[in-house]
């Protein structure tokens, strides 16, 4: 099958300055992700979809393609990233069967987890495949505030011990495998026939604010042992 991978990176941050390209362990941060989507060789195309000539022109560094710049339409923080991919591919005379979407603030990546994505799409017959981390603490025994009030959202676990309660999963925040026309046509990234890849705390962090950063870097220093 052919494959996409696109990397979506606009300029603007409101809690980290120019965050996709701000630099992390010594290189900007889209880097990690442009080299680990080059080094798997699983794509025909490996393109970050920006609204950025600064931005372009580093991803060309790295080896990445920027063939055009993302519409006005989808370059503010409002616009979903399905729309943003379909915007790419409509943009494409190449027909593409699978599109993987990698985001640029996704250090921890590595090329292994991409090629496990890719099998099981294909061992599994899956429309899409995504990766996601455990929570720390099962949801079932969540807390609401009201002021300062708390109360349980789910009261009838109360004495229910965290180990017998169901583990639940989020989004990690690092990749999606899609097959190219159910994205087209559920226009989302975890449609019905969807698996997931579990990454543990180390693999993965999602950077929203500075703290984020911190423990992002912290993160790989241990990962890769510097």
């Amino acid at each position: 099958m052919n494959k996409i991978l696109i990397i979506p990176a606009r300029i603007g941050s409101k809690r980290i300055s120019e965050k996709n390209i701000r630099s992390f362990h010594g290189k900007p941060i889209i880097a990690y992700s442009i080299e680990a989507a080059l080094k798997s060789e699983l794509f025909e195309t490996v393109m970050v979809s920006t609204d950025s000539n600064k931005i372009g022109d580093l991803a060309r560094k790295y080896g990445a393609e920027v063939p055009f710049l993302r519409s006005l339409e989808n370059s503010d923080d409002q616009a979903g990233l399905a729309e943003v991919l379909i915007e790419v591919l409509d943009n494409y005379s190449y027909e593409y069967d699978v599109t993987c979407c990698l985001l640029p603030t996704a250090p921890l990546i590595s090329v292994e987890k991409l090629h496990e994505a890719d099998l099981m799409m294909v061992r599994e017959n899956l429309d899409a495949v995504i990766t996601v981390q455990e929570f720390s603490y099962p949801i079932d025994r969540a807390l609401y505030l009201s002021g300062n009030k708390a109360a349980m959202i789910r009261p009838e676990n109360y004495k229910k011990r965290s180990q017998d309660l169901k583990p639940a999963y989020h989004d990690a925040g690092q990749f999606y495998f899609i097959k190219t026309k159910v994205l087209k046509s559920d226009r989302m990234l975890f449609p019905r026939n969807c698996g997931a890849i579990v990454l543990n705390e180390l693999e993965a962090h999602d950077i929203d604010n500075p703290l984020d950063w911190i423990m992002a870097e912290i993160k790989y220093k241990q990962l890769k042992r510097l």
